[in-house]
């Protein structure tokens, strides 16, 4: 590699430094002469321009040797794995053949060249997860686990880059895809980890003011909260150091994302938080002895703080099916503060760290059974090739974060299944068939019906009947992919059934009336009358919903309608052509807003689903109604970015407020015939704000209120929610959708 041209200065000092670091990392386990060959090829591609910048400016070979020492340091992947990322992109260019790679490495290496060349494809289509793509795409994962994780990588390697990348919606993009797709996929392979930087760097892309709150937040608590976490180690260290145990003991601060998770699930303040870290102890022992020394230092702890019952977490008894094992205790430490404990082995702390690929260190285990299992659920969610991406995705991802039960068959035999999961949902992962004809279950020796929850430790037998069919309540309350994927299959194909059914009868309703149907004629009466699909029209036919004569008489008098000279009327002038819109829908101030490269002047809409204000972090969204205004956490943000990415455009506002945002605002609060006026009184006191309406419902002595206020931006909302929040008896102060 004489030629180093296309490097900069700091390129140049940091692609040495790398390289070194690479083939340290790579000494442990490549073959003799597998250096050699790489440094043969590498000068041979390198000359033809093999490794050129992105259109970010990122020099492909630095980003590849990042991408590399993630997977090697970080996710413990090994020699295969390692020499398919270092040589797909020679072969990806046709610089060299995956033949010629099998006969200079081996087989394997050219089969994961060969599935990552796949996987790239899908991404230059510039469709990953947002079209029918995502079927192919988690294919091509579920056939060799490797992938996904060097895809981790990579995506990891860009989150990192993040500033490096000059396009804002590509930076977007990629945040969203890493939050949506791989921060879950690494949590269900146990890289717990990589997950938490993953989760932490998409909200520092995607809520930039969230994630600097939280960040300050943390940092203002920095040294009172390293000594508490110092004074409770201290007493424990001693205890432990007495009983002769080889071990390492440490406060851990929790991940920026889990904290916001915590202030949007619990509805709290910063300072409502009580379990900001936890406490690690890491045992050095023997595999057999791990489970023992365990639960001695448990009983070491327990013995000093008060634990909390509810919050005992055993992972050592039955481990997650990704491998993960540790003892998770929740104790009161001085000041009366709740402190979370984690204890586990070095092997187990190394599980945790590195998840799926620290398996293959440790032979035997139980791990690799469980990672076998959700690649076979993967491939059976892929079936339903008829599932729209958008549900695959979420009935994917409430596996991919849900925790576990484990439940008996009448046989004694052991099933794992989602935290939440129902009988029916149980009744599915047997069989499809026993599922679609479950009536109710035996649990424990008592019926129960088919939504009932089950419980760790729960007995279950299924009662069915030849009769029962699916149901679309159903999809209601199961929790499990499985369940869900075939309930929704059944039910299509039902549906189409009766579809082709009422099509039938009706095209005979209309010969018996000697009347020919126009096709165009009918689609329109069919749009006409409400319906969005034309199966939809024929399902209430179907079911009784639709009378047939109704339908023949709308017909009837459209196609006369249609037929009929239409009325003569005044040429106008397309230059003198007017038209009135929606006041608070269509914006009035074009200039307020600058649309995709900094463009004023172009007509948008606000999204009602989440009603942007002046100030907000926004977005448009390029609909079949025009351009619309979204506001960054809209709560249907992350779904338009993951299936329309093309059609997100850049929106900011310009610096020109002066219009009114109509917001909403729920406030909760102790029920008090005074805290009504004095809300109101404060809102008639700010200036430039306007009450347009409220309405309030008390219970069980609980006020709660809703007040729809015309104000200028988010600085006024800032100010005039911290003024009620002030206001005694008041509890919570929430901006909410109208």
């Amino acid at each position: 590699m004489d030629n180093l041209s296309f490097f900069t200065p700091e390129e140049r000092k940091d692609f040495f430094c790398k390289y070194k670091l690479l083939l340290r990392s790579m000494d442990s386990f490549v073959r003799k002469d597998d250096i050699s060959k790489i440094r043969r090829i590498m000068a041979t591609v390198f000359m033809q321009e093999c490794y050129g910048r992105d259109k970010n400016g990122i020099n492909g070979l630095l980003r590849n040797m990042d991408t590399a020492l993630i997977a090697i340091n970080e996710i413990g992947l090994k020699r295969t794995a390692v020499l398919g990322l270092i040589l797909y992109r020679p072969v990806f260019k046709n610089l060299i053949s995956l033949r010629e790679i099998e006969q200079i490495f081996d087989a394997d290496v050219a089969l994961i060249i060969s599935r990552l060349i796949k996987t790239s494809d899908l991404y230059s289509r510039n469709t990953a997860i947002n079209s029918e793509n995502f079927h192919l795409l988690l294919l091509s994962f579920s056939e060799d686990v490797r992938v996904i994780l060097l895809m981790i990588a990579d995506r990891l390697c860009m989150l990192r880059y993040g500033k490096r990348l000059i396009n804002e919606n590509d930076l977007l993009k990629l945040a969203v895809e890493a939050s949506f797709l791989y921060a879950p996929l690494s949590h269900r392979l146990g890289l717990y980890k990589v997950k938490s930087e993953m989760e932490d760097l998409s909200l520092k892309y995607t809520d930039r003011k969230m994630f600097d709150f939280i960040k300050s937040k943390l940092n203002e608590t920095k040294r009172s909260r390293d000594a508490y976490i110092a004074e409770f180690i201290a007493p424990v260290k001693a205890k432990i150091e007495a009983t002769g145990l080889k071990f390492e003991i440490k406060g851990r601060i929790k991940s920026i994302h889990s904290i916001w998770n915590k202030l949007k699930k619990q509805k709290v303040e910063f300072e409502g938080i009580y379990d900001l870290f936890a406490i690690r102890v890491v045992i050095d022992t023997p595999p057999e002895k791990e489970h023992a020394v365990c639960w001695q230092v448990y009983s070491i702890i327990t013995d000093m703080y008060q634990p909390n019952p509810n919050r005992l977490k055993d992972w050592l008894s039955i481990p997650k099916t990704n491998g993960y094992e540790s003892l998770h205790i929740t104790v009161m430490g001085a000041q009366n503060k709740w402190v979370e404990v984690q204890i586990r082995s070095k092997r187990m702390d190394e599980i945790a760290e590195k998840g799926l690929a620290a398996h293959w260190k440790y032979k035997g285990l139980k791990a690799e059974n469980g990672i076998d299992e959700f690649m076979n659920n993967v491939r059976e969610v892929l079936e339903s090739k008829d599932s729209s991406s958008a549900d695959l995705m979420q009935d994917m991802k409430l596996d991919l974060y849900a925790h576990e039960i484990y439940v008996f068959t009448p046989q004694g035999e052991l099933m794992k299944l989602a935290k939440g999961a129902t009988v029916l949902d149980f009744a599915f992962s047997i069989h499809s068939k026993l599922g679609s004809k479950c009536v109710s279950a035996r649990v424990n020796g008592k019926n129960v019906p088919i939504k009932h929850t089950l419980k760790n430790g729960d007995q279950v037998e299924v009662i069915t009947s030849s009769s029962q069919k699916p149901k679309r309540d159903w999809l209601t309350f199961v929790t499990t992919s499985k369940a869900r994927v075939k309930i929704k299959q059944t039910l299509r194909e039902e549906a189409a059934k009766s579809a082709e059914f009422s099509k039938e009868l009706l095209q005979r309703r209309f010969k018996n009336r000697k009347i020919e149907i126009e096709e165009s004629t009918l689609m329109r009466m069919i749009k006409k009358m409400g319906f969005k699909t034309v199966t939809d029209f024929y399902i209430e036919i179907a079911e009784d919903k639709l009378d047939i004569n109704v339908v023949l008489e709308e017909y009837i008098a459209l196609a006369k309608k249609e037929k009929e000279p239409a009325e003569h009327t005044e040429l106008r002038s397309a230059e003198n052509y007017d038209t009135t819109t929606e006041v608070e829908e269509i914006s009035s101030r074009q200039d307020v807003l600058m649309i995709d490269k900094d463009l004023t002047g172009i007509e948008y809409k606000l999204a009602k689903c989440c009603a942007p204000i002046y100030g907000d972090e926004v977005f448009g969204f390029v609909s079949t109604q025009g351009i619309k205004i979204h506001r960054m956490d809209c709560p249907n943000a992350q779904q338009m970015m993951s299936r329309f990415g093309y059609r997100i455009i850049k929106a900011k506002w310009s610096g020109k407020s002066g219009m009114g945002y109509l917001v909403h605002l729920r406030v909760v609060g102790r029920d008090d015939i005074s805290i009504v006026t004095n809300i109101t009184s404060v809102i008639s006191k700010e200036n430039g704000i306007t009450l347009r309406s409220f309405n309030i419902d008390s219970i069980d002595g609980l006020f709660q209120g809703t007040f729809a206020v015309l104000l200028r931006d988010t600085n006024s909302l800032a100010m005039l929610s911290k003024k009620i929040r002030a206001v005694k008896g008041v509890k919570s102060v929430e901006r909410v959708k109208a």
